[in-house]
């Protein structure tokens, strides 16, 4: 490595030339006259090209060589033997140069280098989650879109402007902080919005007073934030494996530590709504206040019975009738085709599904490779399968040169496919029409697992058949349900022993009922009761 210089010069001029004077400057015996400039050769760049490093406008000697020290060391962390490493170096302190920047850390340098780890240190948390989701070519375009979502709306605006190597386990939780004072604040505004919406409704268009009321009202509702949801403790686990995933990834590339402080986010513990039956309690709740006893509930098999005897008539009937018994999810019914039914087998082959991303539309795996299944068939689904598609040939022959050909088993009339999003807002409508309690489509799976559930099919059949990963996420969500199935159990063996009595709590005169010999007190009581009458 080649010695580096640092010179003094000043920019006095010649009065009768006007060129500078430089080294025959008079002034420059005095040690205040003038700046100092710093040269240091650096190794050559990959194409062969000189550099060295030029830094002036120290104003002591004594500055200026504390500069020309900072180069030689870090060009001195390479070994002599490490031509590769000392381009990396040399091309770290050019681009300081280049960028106007100071010296980078020598010891931070150093243990970067050692450890195999991207000298430039300067990458921020927004700019890597951009280069980690470029990459993730790989993955459904659903989960690239939930990824997409976390970094857009939660990761970048709280963390993105941190150094990656910087991030810290107390930065990751100021976000989630933040983001639960925003929910509060969100429920708030709502609150608040709702009591003017309603106080709007129950205000008659009648009367000048009313008028100007509803006026000043409506305005009101204006000016406030629309509705918003809220970041809810359920989705705030998946924002932090987001980060931890994408942070895993700047780990195994040696773009940060060896150290992931996503892993160590401790957050508030969210609780998964469990699947509950439309008891008549319940049905009576939701009529007076129209809140649902939770986000998931599911029909009981009249219930369901009534909903089916009502859409008997619908053109989708085998549609609905397919979840209701087998569990397919909205996606995976609107994608069957006709080359995945065999009528020998009475089976449908769950292989391909529909997926809604905003409200564009595009074809996909099903959502997990247990998703990819054999779903067998009854005899009159199978029939109502074979019936539906000669009504289906019989529609492609009016429609003639209008039809479109996409080979799924449930299309619209013209032969096109099915929007998910629509055919969940034409269950909701006849559901309404039905008179029964509220369900969404997808709740219809849970009626099916519910079904089979009591009708004592392995749980087992049922985790397969409803394509999850483990009968373990099968009891997880159904936990409610098989809490039912247990007390009919639990009815059920008390039932197998015979009884010629009943017991005392249900006989209507206790008095009536024959003494019973009682157990006689413990002994050490009785011998207390003794010494105290003696």
């Amino acid at each position: 490595m080649k010695n580096g210089t640092t010179t003094r010069r000043c920019r006095c001029t010649d009065p009768e030339t006007g060129k500078d004077l430089g080294a025959s400057c008079p002034k420059l015996t005095s040690r205040r006259h003038g700046v100092w400039t710093v040269f240091q050769e650096l190794d050559p760049a990959q194409d062969g090209r000189r550099r060295r490093f030029r830094r002036g406008g120290f104003d002591s000697s004594t500055k200026a060589q504390e500069e020309l020290d900072k180069v030689r060391a870090l060009m001195a962390i390479p070994e002599e033997d490490d031509p590769w490493g000392k381009t990396q170096i040399s091309d770290l302190i050019e681009s300081c140069l280049k960028e106007k920047e100071a010296l980078p850390d020598y010891d931070e340098t150093r243990r970067r280098f050692q450890s195999g780890q991207t000298l430039n240190s300067k990458t921020t948390i927004g700019e890597w989650l951009d280069t980690w989701l470029a990459g993730r070519k790989r993955l459904r375009r659903g989960g690239v879109t939930r990824y997409e979502c976390d970094i857009r709306v939660h990761l970048k605006p709280h963390l993105g402007h941190l150094r990656l190597d910087k991030l810290r386990v107390h930065h990751i939780n100021t976000m989630f902080d933040s983001i639960n004072e925003r929910n509060i604040e969100i429920q708030e505004q709502k609150a608040q919005r709702r009591a003017v919406r309603d106080e709007l409704k129950a205000t008659p268009n009648k009367g000048a007073e009313n008028r100007a009321r509803r006026k000043w009202l409506q305005a009101q509702l204006d000016a406030m934030p629309p509705f918003r949801r809220i970041t809810g403790l359920n989705t705030q686990p998946h924002i932090r494996d987001t980060l931890r995933a994408a942070l895993n990834i700047a780990i195994a590339q040696q773009v940060m530590p060896a150290f992931n402080p996503a892993a160590h986010v401790e957050l508030l513990p969210g609780t998964k709504p469990k699947a509950l039956i439309w008891t008549e309690e319940r049905i009576a709740h939701w009529r007076e206040t129209r809140v649902k006893p939770s986000p998931v509930m599911v029909w009981t098999p009249e219930q369901t019975g009534r909903f089916l005897d009502y859409v008997a008539e619908d053109r989708l009937y085998p549609f609905w009738r397919l979840i209701a018994f087998r569990g397919t999810r909205r996606g995976e019914s609107c994608g069957v085709r006709w080359v995945d039914h065999s009528a020998s087998a009475k089976s449908l082959a769950i292989a391909t599904q529909l997926v809604q991303d905003g409200w564009e539309i595009h074809e996909g795996a099903p959502k997990t490779d247990s998703g990819i299944r054999l779903v067998a068939l009854d005899d009159e689904t199978d029939q109502l399968l074979l019936a539906h598609k000669a009504r289906q040939q019989q529609e492609r022959l009016e429609w003639g040169d209008g039809w479109v050909d996409t080979g799924r088993i449930f299309t619209q009339e013209d032969g096109s496919i099915l929007h998910p999003g629509k055919v969940s807002d034409l269950f909701e409508r006849l559901v309404e029409a039905a008179g029964l309690p509220p369900i969404r489509l997808h709740d219809l799976r849970h009626v099916a697992a519910t079904l089979m559930l009591a009708a004592g099919v392995d749980i087992k059949v049922v985790s397969e058949t409803l394509g999850h990963s483990d009968t373990r996420v099968t009891r997880d969500i159904y936990q409610a349900v098989l809490d039912d199935l247990a007390r009919d159990a639990a009815e059920k063996v008390v039932q197998l022993v015979p009884r010629s009595r009943k017991p005392l709590t249900v006989v209507k005169d206790a008095e009536a009922a024959p003494a019973r010999p009682r157990m006689s007190p413990p002994r050490k009581a009785k011998e207390s009761a003794e010494e105290r009458s003696a």
